[in-house]
């Protein structure tokens, strides 16, 4: 680590944290993330030897702890509290972005991993029936891993990139885009199935339901701000 010539704490903050990855880490980790799997799942952009390097700045950094699962091979991260402390300021700069910086979010920076990821931890599960529901994506501009399945079983929802063999209640066809517009609060869900931007075939309860259990961002009430006003 280069030395600013700073005495700003400021300065020496963001030489700590140094790089979008370790912001994206720690926002995992507020979203309950723990294990390597599980970021690796959240950021499948993020190779391993990245992944790695960046856990272990962090742990010398004191913002997580490695633990050895009692019994088993496994281990996980935890945040400490000055790891902690960080979660106001991923909060206000998550806003802070989408005020100011979202007109500068283009296709290149819409993964349809980590998305997907997003889309499915967010999904409304308490507005969906009792007992089991199987909803099934494609995603229309997408090349690989373009086809995705999301399970929901009591609280839990398993997001799979293979047919689990399951009998599907809800088909989804959208481009990524159009479903990124959903998620974001762009569009309305209703809007994007009436002119075709987003085709829904399945159950009718499912569908007349949707608005109440489609997933969408703990961010969507924040809109993007002019620059100048």
């Amino acid at each position: 680590m280069s030395n600013s010539g700073s005495l700003c704490p400021a300065v020496k903050a963001a030489d700590m944290i140094g790089d979008r990855w370790v912001l994206l880490l720690i926002r995992e980790f507020f979203m309950g993330a723990s294990r390597y799997k599980d970021f690796q799942n959240a950021l499948p952009r993020i190779s391993p030897t990245v992944l790695s390097n960046r856990l272990k700045q962090m742990e010398m950094n004191g913002f997580i702890i490695k633990k050895s699962t009692a019994g088993q091979k496994s281990t996980e991260y935890h945040l400490t509290r000055c790891g902690r402390e960080l979660g106001p300021m991923i909060d206000q700069m998550t806003k802070w972005g989408l005020h100011w910086a979202r007109r500068r979010i283009c296709d290149e920076d819409l993964d349809a991993g980590t998305f997907m990821w997003d889309f499915h931890r967010s999904l409304k599960i308490d507005e969906l029936p009792d007992g089991e529901t199987v909803i099934s994506i494609k995603l229309s501009d997408v090349e690989t891993h373009n086809k995705w399945w999301l399970i929901v079983e009591a609280d839990t929802v398993d997001l799979c990139t293979e047919d689990p063999g399951k009998d599907v209640d809800l088909y989804m066809y959208s481009s990524l885009d159009n479903l990124a517009q959903v998620w974001m609060g762009d569009v309305g869900i209703r809007d994007a199935m009436n002119d075709d931007s987003i085709m829904i075939t399945g159950s009718s309860h499912l569908m007349r339901t949707i608005s109440s259990w489609i997933p969408q961002s703990n961010y969507v009430h924040i809109r993007p701000k002019r620059l100048i006003e």
